[in-house]
Protein backbone atom coordinates (compact mmCIF):
# COMPACT_ATOMS: atom_id res chain seq x y z
CA UNK A 1 0.00 0.00 0.00
CA UNK A 2 0.85 3.40 -0.77
CA UNK A 3 1.99 6.01 2.22
CA UNK A 4 3.72 8.83 3.17
CA UNK A 5 5.90 10.76 5.99
CA UNK A 6 4.70 14.14 6.38
CA UNK A 7 7.03 16.89 8.25
CA UNK A 8 5.63 19.05 10.58
CA UNK A 9 7.54 21.71 7.90
CA UNK A 10 4.63 20.17 4.85
CA UNK A 11 8.00 18.18 3.09
CA UNK A 12 6.36 15.30 2.16
CA UNK A 13 8.51 11.65 1.26
CA UNK A 14 6.37 8.86 -0.15
CA UNK A 15 6.90 5.04 -0.23
CA UNK A 16 5.08 1.70 1.01
CA UNK A 17 3.22 1.47 3.62
CA UNK A 18 4.05 -2.00 5.40
CA UNK A 19 0.98 -3.25 7.47
CA UNK A 20 -1.68 -1.57 5.68
CA UNK A 21 -3.66 1.59 6.39
CA UNK A 22 -3.85 1.17 9.86
CA UNK A 23 0.11 1.46 10.33
CA UNK A 24 0.21 5.03 10.86
CA UNK A 25 2.09 6.89 13.51
CA UNK A 26 3.36 9.99 14.40
CA UNK A 27 6.27 10.93 16.71
CA UNK A 28 9.68 13.22 16.21
CA UNK A 29 11.74 12.21 13.38
CA UNK A 30 15.38 11.10 13.94
CA UNK A 31 18.23 8.71 11.72
CA UNK A 32 20.52 6.54 12.38
CA UNK A 33 24.29 6.56 10.61
CA UNK A 34 24.54 3.26 11.72
CA UNK A 35 25.32 -0.01 8.82
CA UNK A 36 24.25 -2.70 10.74
CA UNK A 37 22.27 -3.30 14.02
CA UNK A 38 18.41 -2.17 13.38
CA UNK A 39 16.99 -5.09 15.95
CA UNK A 40 19.51 -3.42 18.66
CA UNK A 41 17.93 -0.10 17.49
CA UNK A 42 14.31 -1.47 16.88
CA UNK A 43 14.28 -2.66 20.78
CA UNK A 44 16.52 0.48 22.44
CA UNK A 45 13.86 2.15 24.69
CA UNK A 46 15.78 5.35 24.10
CA UNK A 47 14.31 5.53 20.66
CA UNK A 48 10.53 5.63 22.59
CA UNK A 49 7.92 7.03 20.82
CA UNK A 50 10.26 8.47 17.97
CA UNK A 51 10.15 7.69 14.02
CA UNK A 52 13.52 6.38 13.15
CA UNK A 53 15.14 6.76 9.63
CA UNK A 54 17.81 4.55 8.45
CA UNK A 55 20.36 5.85 6.10
CA UNK A 56 21.86 2.82 5.46
CA UNK A 57 19.86 1.45 2.06
CA UNK A 58 19.08 -2.43 2.48
CA UNK A 59 17.77 -3.33 6.22
CA UNK A 60 16.04 -6.80 7.00
CA UNK A 61 19.42 -8.66 5.10
CA UNK A 62 20.32 -10.96 7.97
CA UNK A 63 17.12 -11.37 9.74
CA UNK A 64 15.75 -11.45 13.32
CA UNK A 65 16.41 -13.27 16.53
CA UNK A 66 15.15 -12.80 20.10
CA UNK A 67 18.77 -12.68 21.48
CA UNK A 68 19.41 -9.62 19.74
CA UNK A 69 16.54 -8.14 21.57
CA UNK A 70 17.61 -5.01 23.83
CA UNK A 71 14.46 -5.06 25.92
CA UNK A 72 11.09 -6.28 26.79
CA UNK A 73 9.05 -4.76 23.62
CA UNK A 74 10.07 -1.87 21.35
CA UNK A 75 8.60 1.12 21.98
CA UNK A 76 9.47 3.19 18.50
CA UNK A 77 6.60 5.22 17.44
CA UNK A 78 7.66 3.88 13.33
CA UNK A 79 10.71 3.08 10.81
CA UNK A 80 11.49 4.71 7.90
CA UNK A 81 13.97 2.84 5.59
CA UNK A 82 15.11 2.67 1.79
CA UNK A 83 15.02 -0.77 0.91
CA UNK A 84 13.33 -3.58 3.01
CA UNK A 85 14.93 -7.09 2.65
CA UNK A 86 12.29 -9.81 1.38
CA UNK A 87 14.59 -12.72 1.21
CA UNK A 88 17.27 -12.41 4.23
CA UNK A 89 19.98 -14.96 5.17
CA UNK A 90 21.82 -15.33 8.80
CA UNK A 91 23.02 -18.04 10.97
CA UNK A 92 20.65 -16.92 13.92
CA UNK A 93 17.78 -15.74 12.09
CA UNK A 94 14.34 -16.65 13.46
CA UNK A 95 12.39 -14.28 11.73
CA UNK A 96 12.63 -12.00 8.90
CA UNK A 97 12.44 -8.31 9.70
CA UNK A 98 8.94 -8.01 8.24
CA UNK A 99 7.62 -10.94 10.42
CA UNK A 100 9.27 -8.72 13.15
CA UNK A 101 7.65 -5.49 12.36
CA UNK A 102 4.11 -7.16 12.52
CA UNK A 103 4.75 -8.91 15.81
CA UNK A 104 5.81 -5.70 17.24
CA UNK A 105 3.20 -4.08 15.38
CA UNK A 106 5.69 -1.17 14.25
CA UNK A 107 4.49 0.75 11.54
CA UNK A 108 7.11 0.98 8.45
CA UNK A 109 7.06 3.20 5.28
CA UNK A 110 9.59 1.82 3.30
CA UNK A 111 11.00 2.55 -0.51
CA UNK A 112 11.62 6.51 0.62
CA UNK A 113 14.40 8.29 -0.21
CA UNK A 114 16.32 8.19 3.24
CA UNK A 115 19.44 10.15 1.53
CA UNK A 116 16.85 13.33 1.00
CA UNK A 117 15.02 13.05 4.33
CA UNK A 118 18.14 13.32 6.29
CA UNK A 119 19.43 15.90 4.61
CA UNK A 120 16.33 17.53 5.56
CA UNK A 121 16.18 16.91 9.02
CA UNK A 122 20.43 18.03 9.15
CA UNK A 123 19.64 21.48 7.32
CA UNK A 124 16.30 22.29 9.37
CA UNK A 125 16.58 19.99 12.76
CA UNK A 126 14.64 17.70 14.33
CA UNK A 127 10.75 17.96 13.53
CA UNK A 128 7.74 15.74 14.49
CA UNK A 129 6.44 13.73 11.55
CA UNK A 130 3.30 11.48 10.78
CA UNK A 131 3.69 8.02 8.74
CA UNK A 132 -0.17 7.79 6.93
CA UNK A 133 -1.43 5.98 3.99
CA UNK A 134 -1.66 7.75 0.64
CA UNK A 135 -5.28 7.99 1.16
CA UNK A 136 -5.40 9.59 4.46
CA UNK A 137 -7.81 12.56 4.77
CA UNK A 138 -6.27 16.09 5.40
CA UNK A 139 -8.62 16.50 8.69
CA UNK A 140 -6.78 13.51 10.35
CA UNK A 141 -3.24 14.33 9.61
CA UNK A 142 -4.15 17.88 11.39
CA UNK A 143 -5.39 15.83 13.79
CA UNK A 144 -2.14 13.83 14.61
CA UNK A 145 0.17 16.60 13.80
CA UNK A 146 -1.51 18.97 16.90
CA UNK A 147 -0.88 16.24 18.86
CA UNK A 148 1.97 17.25 21.28
CA UNK A 149 5.10 16.05 21.25
CA UNK A 150 5.01 13.22 24.21
CA UNK A 151 7.18 14.12 27.51
CA UNK A 152 8.43 12.21 30.12
CA UNK A 153 8.38 8.90 28.07
CA UNK A 154 10.86 7.41 30.81
CA UNK A 155 7.44 6.41 32.61
CA UNK A 156 6.38 4.29 29.35
CA UNK A 157 9.88 2.06 29.50
CA UNK A 158 11.10 1.81 32.70
CA UNK A 159 10.90 -1.01 34.64
CA UNK A 160 7.42 -1.38 36.87
CA UNK A 161 8.93 -3.60 39.51
CA UNK A 162 12.36 -4.15 41.17
CA UNK A 163 13.99 -6.72 40.36
CA UNK A 164 17.58 -8.39 40.67
CA UNK A 165 20.17 -10.53 38.51
CA UNK A 166 22.33 -12.81 40.95
CA UNK A 167 25.55 -13.51 40.40
CA UNK A 168 28.82 -15.56 42.05
CA UNK A 169 29.69 -14.67 45.67
CA UNK A 170 31.68 -11.79 46.97
CA UNK A 171 30.10 -9.91 43.65
CA UNK A 172 29.90 -5.65 43.71
CA UNK A 173 26.25 -4.83 44.45
CA UNK A 174 25.16 -2.13 41.90
CA UNK A 175 21.96 -0.53 42.05
CA UNK A 176 20.89 0.08 38.49
CA UNK A 177 18.21 3.43 38.05
CA UNK A 178 16.46 2.15 34.70
CA UNK A 179 15.29 5.02 32.32
CA UNK A 180 15.53 2.68 29.35
CA UNK A 181 18.33 0.35 30.47
CA UNK A 182 19.33 -2.09 27.21
CA UNK A 183 19.68 -5.84 28.35
CA UNK A 184 23.63 -5.46 26.79
CA UNK A 185 24.29 -2.87 29.55
CA UNK A 186 22.93 -5.79 32.38
CA UNK A 187 25.09 -8.43 30.76
CA UNK A 188 28.45 -5.86 30.60
CA UNK A 189 28.12 -5.74 34.44
CA UNK A 190 27.08 -9.16 35.04
CA UNK A 191 30.22 -10.73 33.04
CA UNK A 192 32.35 -8.17 35.08
CA UNK A 193 30.62 -9.71 38.51
CA UNK A 194 28.06 -8.07 39.39
CA UNK A 195 25.09 -8.43 41.79
CA UNK A 196 22.40 -5.80 39.62
CA UNK A 197 19.55 -5.01 41.20
CA UNK A 198 17.61 -2.72 38.58
CA UNK A 199 14.78 -0.69 39.98
CA UNK A 200 12.28 1.85 38.78
CA UNK A 201 13.33 5.54 37.56
CA UNK A 202 11.48 7.47 40.37
CA UNK A 203 12.92 5.20 43.18
CA UNK A 204 13.51 7.42 46.00
CA UNK A 205 17.57 7.76 47.09
CA UNK A 206 16.76 6.11 50.58
CA UNK A 207 15.54 3.10 49.23
CA UNK A 208 18.38 2.48 46.97
CA UNK A 209 20.55 3.33 50.09
CA UNK A 210 18.99 0.63 52.12
CA UNK A 211 19.92 -2.08 49.44
CA UNK A 212 23.61 -1.43 50.57
CA UNK A 213 25.07 -0.74 47.45
CA UNK A 214 28.71 -1.29 46.33
CA UNK A 215 27.35 1.19 43.30
CA UNK A 216 25.18 3.08 41.47
CA UNK A 217 24.37 2.99 37.58
CA UNK A 218 22.41 5.46 35.72
CA UNK A 219 20.80 4.05 32.71
CA UNK A 220 20.56 5.36 29.60
CA UNK A 221 16.96 6.41 28.34
CA UNK A 222 14.38 8.52 26.11
CA UNK A 223 13.73 12.09 26.16
CA UNK A 224 14.28 15.33 27.66
CA UNK A 225 16.06 15.30 31.42
CA UNK A 226 14.37 18.28 32.60
CA UNK A 227 10.85 16.65 32.17
CA UNK A 228 12.09 14.28 35.35
CA UNK A 229 12.65 16.91 38.19
CA UNK A 230 11.85 14.17 40.81
CA UNK A 231 14.60 11.69 39.34
CA UNK A 232 16.96 14.42 39.33
CA UNK A 233 16.53 15.00 42.95
CA UNK A 234 16.83 11.57 43.82
CA UNK A 235 19.94 11.26 42.58
CA UNK A 236 21.49 14.45 43.88
CA UNK A 237 21.05 12.97 47.19
CA UNK A 238 22.75 9.80 46.02
CA UNK A 239 26.18 12.28 45.58
CA UNK A 240 29.03 11.71 47.63
CA UNK A 241 27.88 8.84 48.89
CA UNK A 242 28.93 6.25 47.03
CA UNK A 243 30.53 5.39 43.96
CA UNK A 244 28.28 6.66 40.30
CA UNK A 245 29.01 6.17 36.55
CA UNK A 246 25.85 7.16 34.44
CA UNK A 247 25.55 6.56 30.49
CA UNK A 248 23.80 8.62 27.65
CA UNK A 249 20.45 9.89 29.44
CA UNK A 250 22.20 8.88 32.94
CA UNK A 251 24.61 11.08 32.25
CA UNK A 252 22.93 14.43 31.78
CA UNK A 253 20.75 13.51 34.78
CA UNK A 254 24.01 13.45 36.66
CA UNK A 255 25.03 16.51 34.84
CA UNK A 256 22.05 18.26 35.87
CA UNK A 257 22.02 16.96 39.47
CA UNK A 258 25.30 18.66 40.36
CA UNK A 259 24.25 22.40 38.79
CA UNK A 260 25.23 21.75 35.44
CA UNK A 261 22.69 22.61 31.98
CA UNK A 262 21.33 20.40 29.19
CA UNK A 263 20.23 21.70 25.68
CA UNK A 264 18.38 20.06 23.30
CA UNK A 265 20.60 19.54 19.69
CA UNK A 266 20.03 20.69 16.47
CA UNK A 267 19.60 16.37 15.00
CA UNK A 268 21.46 14.98 17.87
CA UNK A 269 23.21 12.05 17.76
CA UNK A 270 22.17 8.38 16.65
CA UNK A 271 24.41 5.91 15.11
CA UNK A 272 27.20 2.90 16.33
CA UNK A 273 29.90 5.33 14.29
CA UNK A 274 30.23 8.62 16.71
CA UNK A 275 34.25 9.56 17.07
CA UNK A 276 34.75 10.92 20.69
CA UNK A 277 37.95 11.92 21.96
CA UNK A 278 39.46 11.09 25.45
CA UNK A 279 40.71 14.12 26.85
CA UNK A 280 42.79 12.69 29.30
CA UNK A 281 44.95 10.42 27.30
CA UNK A 282 44.82 11.78 23.69
CA UNK A 283 42.80 8.29 22.25
CA UNK A 284 39.80 8.59 19.45
CA UNK A 285 37.46 6.05 20.15
CA UNK A 286 34.35 5.13 18.10
CA UNK A 287 31.24 5.06 20.05
CA UNK A 288 27.66 3.86 19.78
CA UNK A 289 25.15 6.95 20.71
CA UNK A 290 21.58 7.98 20.86
CA UNK A 291 20.55 11.18 22.18
CA UNK A 292 18.90 14.54 21.16
CA UNK A 293 20.18 16.39 24.43
CA UNK A 294 23.33 17.26 25.59
CA UNK A 295 25.61 18.74 28.86
CA UNK A 296 25.96 22.88 28.03
CA UNK A 297 30.23 22.66 28.44
CA UNK A 298 29.95 26.53 29.75
CA UNK A 299 27.46 25.74 32.67
CA UNK A 300 30.24 23.06 34.38
CA UNK A 301 32.22 26.18 34.74
CA UNK A 302 32.88 26.56 38.82
CA UNK A 303 31.46 23.26 39.58
CA UNK A 304 33.35 20.52 40.64
CA UNK A 305 33.51 18.80 37.07
CA UNK A 306 36.20 18.44 34.65
CA UNK A 307 35.34 17.46 30.71
CA UNK A 308 37.15 13.62 29.87
CA UNK A 309 34.66 13.48 26.47
CA UNK A 310 34.34 15.57 23.46
CA UNK A 311 32.58 14.66 20.39
CA UNK A 312 34.77 15.21 17.49
CA UNK A 313 31.48 15.73 15.15
CA UNK A 314 30.38 18.89 17.05
CA UNK A 315 32.71 19.41 19.64
CA UNK A 316 30.06 18.72 22.62
CA UNK A 317 30.34 17.49 25.76
CA UNK A 318 30.88 13.60 25.69
CA UNK A 319 31.72 13.06 28.75
CA UNK A 320 32.30 14.38 32.61
CA UNK A 321 34.50 13.50 36.01
CA UNK A 322 33.72 14.97 39.10
CA UNK A 323 37.48 16.27 40.55
CA UNK A 324 37.30 14.69 43.81
CA UNK A 325 34.62 11.82 44.21
CA UNK A 326 34.33 8.89 42.33
CA UNK A 327 31.73 9.90 39.66
CA UNK A 328 31.96 10.03 36.61
CA UNK A 329 29.48 9.66 33.16
CA UNK A 330 29.68 9.56 29.33
CA UNK A 331 27.03 10.24 26.90
CA UNK A 332 27.83 7.23 24.68
CA UNK A 333 27.01 3.88 24.97
CA UNK A 334 30.28 1.74 26.26
CA UNK A 335 28.45 -1.14 25.82
CA UNK A 336 27.60 -0.70 22.16
CA UNK A 337 24.78 -3.06 21.24
CA UNK A 338 24.68 -2.12 18.47
CA UNK A 339 28.42 -0.55 17.86
CA UNK A 340 32.01 -1.50 18.68
CA UNK A 341 33.33 -2.14 21.68
CA UNK A 342 36.25 1.12 21.88
CA UNK A 343 35.28 2.13 25.11
CA UNK A 344 33.94 -0.82 27.51
CA UNK A 345 36.69 -0.25 29.88
CA UNK A 346 34.82 2.23 31.34
CA UNK A 347 33.09 -0.51 33.01
CA UNK A 348 36.21 -1.86 34.44
CA UNK A 349 37.28 1.97 36.42
CA UNK A 350 33.23 1.67 37.24
CA UNK A 351 34.41 -1.89 39.26
CA UNK A 352 37.24 -0.29 40.48
CA UNK A 353 35.77 2.49 41.99
CA UNK A 354 33.05 0.47 43.63
CA UNK A 355 36.40 -1.88 45.03
CA UNK A 356 38.16 1.33 46.69
CA UNK A 357 34.96 2.18 48.00
CA UNK A 358 34.32 -1.11 49.20
CA UNK A 359 38.06 -0.94 51.58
Amino acid sequence: MKGKLILADGTTFRGQLFGGSNATTEGEVVFNTGMTGYQEILTDPSYCRQIVTLTYPLIGNYGTAKIFNQSRKSFVGGLVIGELCEKPSGSSMQKTLAEFLTAEKIPCLYEVDTRALTKKIRSEGTMKGVIVSEYTSQATINEMMALPVRKNVVEQVTTPVMYSLDARAGALNVVTMDFGIKKNILDALRKLNCKVTVVPAKTPAEAILALKPDGVFLSNGPGDPKDIPDVIREVQKLIGKLPIFGICLGHQILALAMGANTYKLKFGHHGCNQPVKNLENGKVYITSQNHNYAVEGKSLKGLPLKITHLSLNDGTVAGIRHTSLPISSVQFHPEAAPGPNDTVRLFDEFIENMKAYRL
